[in-house]
């Protein structure tokens, strides 16, 4: 048990510390090879935050856990809005950019409505799996478009796009830039093995089911990089990146975690999935829509948001204790 434990520790530490190098790295390359700061804020940036997630889901599906890749997926979800946005804007309140908001939070929910059609049967096939990533990279190539139109539009250049291109290695050499990249990208894969399998082990010794496990720890853990990420953003005044890194993550977790596990692995969807935490998942989603008036012109999430989503979070997490 003590094994288990300190291998699930370490293992999230490693799956911390290789985000961000593998970020950098993809950063730093895209950088080096022309690319633009749109392209790699949209793309790079976005899958990097997601890598975690990814990896960890597509092994657990080759496991035989669906529950754990499926729990992961969604459990990151909610924990991104609910903790990371909760937990910050009660620290720190956050001001939203509502044009970057309009045009992102539609996206994100024709994502969770294209993951429900595929859910709704109770498995994910490979092709709704290949499915699921096809159109993960039409609404991606939307967002890329949408965002140059805008940018032309208003003669200036994305708020969110202007902060990422402000955090890229633009000095990092292009030698640099791969050997992160591989070292990121190998350590993402170590990292992601052991937690999986410490993960199973301990589901199996405390007799909870794996979905369980994903939906609490395991996405508890995979978040908790975007949790630091988000307060030093904020201690910045850099709140479009807060949200912007949220939303984009929640998009890439929704329809490429799941329909990458999926096109691995058939993967099997619980009852209580499409009956207790895909609705909770979208029901955070639209809290954050109403708490933030991310409708309106005055975009912002106070502290009393702040604290509401922080203690639905701690409802749902409850929930899922006494689930167990």
């Amino acid at each position: 048990m003590l094994i288990q434990i300190a291998v699930l520790i370490i293992g999230f530490v490693a799956l911390a510390w290789s985000a961000d190098r593998f970020v950098d790295g993809a950063a730093g390359t895209a950088t080096r090879l022309g690319l633009s700061p749109l392209i790699i804020g949209l793309v790079v940036v976005g899958f990097g935050t997601s890598a975690p997630e990814m990896l960890v889901s597509a092994l657990a599906a080759l496991d035989g856990n669906p529950g754990l890749a499926i729990g992961n997926a969604l459990g990151s979800n909610t924990t991104n809005i609910a903790l990371i946005l909760g937990a910050t804007a009660l620290l720190y309140p956050i001001v939203i950019n509502t044009s970057v908001i309009k045009r992102e939070m539609p996206i994100l929910f024709l994502a969770m409505a294209v993951a429900l059609l595929f859910m709704w049967n109770g498995l994910l096939s490979r092709i709704e799996g290949a499915a699921m990533l096809a159109a993960l990279i039409v609404l991606v190539g939307y967002l890329f478009w949408a965002a140059r139109r805008d940018a032309a539009r208003s003669g200036s250049e994305d708020p969110i796009v202007a902060q990422y291109a402000e955090e890229l290695p633009a000095d990092m050499p292009l030698r640099t830039a791969l050997l992160w990249l591989f070292v990121g990208l190998a350590g993402l894969l170590l990292s992601s093995r052991a937690l999986v399998w410490a993960a199973v082990e301990l589901a199996t010794a405390f007799g909870i089911s794996d979905l369980i496990i994903g939906l609490t720890i395991v996405a508890l853990g995979t978040s908790l990089p975007e949790l630091a990420a988000s307060i030093a953003s904020a201690r910045k005044g850099e709140h479009d990146l807060i949200v912007g890194n949220v939303i984009g993550s929640n998009i890439f977790n929704t329809l490429g975690v799941m329909g990458i596990a999926a096109l691995l692995e058939p993967t099997g969807v619980a009852a209580e999935v499409l009956v207790r935490d895909f609705p909770i998942m979208v029901g955070v989603t639209i809290g954050l829509v109403v708490l933030g008036h991310l409708l309106g012109r005055r975009a912002h999430l106070g502290r009393f948001s702040g604290a509401t989503l922080l203690a639905t979070y701690v409802a749902y997490q409850t929930l899922l204790y006494f689930s167990a």
